[in-house]
């Protein structure tokens, strides 16, 4: 356990690694995690990290994974599995966060936004379901609390909101996704309406429109046609320029092969072929153009 401890940074805080024995001894007598696929290895990580959550010490997660040679969800599987094997439970107060965060102004709205969510969601709930649906997991307050320091506008460590609530980042964005679309009105951003242009299409319309006006204003008089190429955008004012250069050079192209084409009325002469030359005449001819 020390030496795992030291991997993990947590070789200076001597409570956590005692407690993290303790929970390894109550699990070898309360279980064999063997069952559970939990080796001993990760057994001793997860110990480690359910003291650590327990005494509000930052720990390491990924690296965690790492030495436990799983996958993240088997990890968390088995953390949820040992967790509720010790009946330990962790637990997140939002007074808490505030203070470490330093936003003690969003308890609060993180009281009232998590009360109401849990309203709403459980009216969304058929009647087999409500006393199943657990909302002491601390994933709740962590994502409530960002939530609220994001409409706030309050500079908030994701990542180690992430670490203390013991979860994965796709579980926090799920369960953030869902109070941020049930408590709109607690939770939610207002979102600045887009036009139904691009910007790009934008860009390129607007210098087109100044060209037009100045061309209208100094001589008066301009073509359907040019109107409307005007009132294209730049890129597709560009397509129309390739493709009217393309058929111009295939038009050249067809019509030099007209001109170059011979004649099918006059008859074709046929190159003679002088087969009675002696080799010597052919090589005094060689020798002559080497020269």
């Amino acid at each position: 356990m020390p030496a795992i401890a030291s991997r993990l940074g947590l070789s200076d805080s001597r409570p956590v690694v005692r407690k993290a024995a303790e929970l390894r001894r109550l699990c070898d007598v309360t279980f064999d995690s063997s069952v559970l696929g939990i080796g001993e290895v990760c057994k001793a990580i997860i110990c480690l990290e359910i003291a650590a959550s327990k005494f509000q010490v930052m720990f390491d997660r990924a690296e965690a994974v790492r030495m436990s040679g799983m996958s993240e969800k088997a990890y968390i599987r088995s953390f949820n599995a040992l967790q509720n094997g010790l009946g330990v439970k962790a637990t997140l107060d939002v007074r808490e966060l505030g203070i470490q965060f330093g936003c003690v102004r969003l308890i609060p709205f993180v009281q009232k936004g998590l009360s109401l969510y849990k309203e709403r969601f459980l009216a969304a709930l058929p009647p087999s379901r409500r006393a199943s649906t657990d909302f002491g997991r601390p994933v709740f307050t962590a994502a409530a609390f960002y939530l609220c320091a994001k409409r706030h506008k309050l500079k908030v460590d994701k990542l180690k909101l992430i670490d203390l609530c013991g979860t994965s980042s796709s579980e926090f964005t799920t369960v953030s996704t869902s109070m941020a679309d049930l408590c709109f009105d607690v939770f939610g951003i207002a979102k600045e309406k887009k036009d139904s242009k691009s910007n790009r299409e934008l860009l390129d319309v607007l210098p087109s429109k100044r060209k037009h006006d100045d061309d209208s204003d100094s001589s008066g008089e301009s073509s359907g046609d040019d109107q409307d190429e005007l009132d294209l955008p730049t890129y597709k004012r560009h397509k129309k320029m390739e493709k009217e250069a393309y058929s111009a050079w295939k038009s050249s192209v067809l019509s030099s092969n007209k001109q170059t084409k011979p004649d099918p009325t006059k008859p074709r002469k046929q190159a003679q072929l002088n087969f009675k030359k002696k080799p010597s005449d052919i090589a005094l001819e060689v020798s002559s153009a080497a020269n």
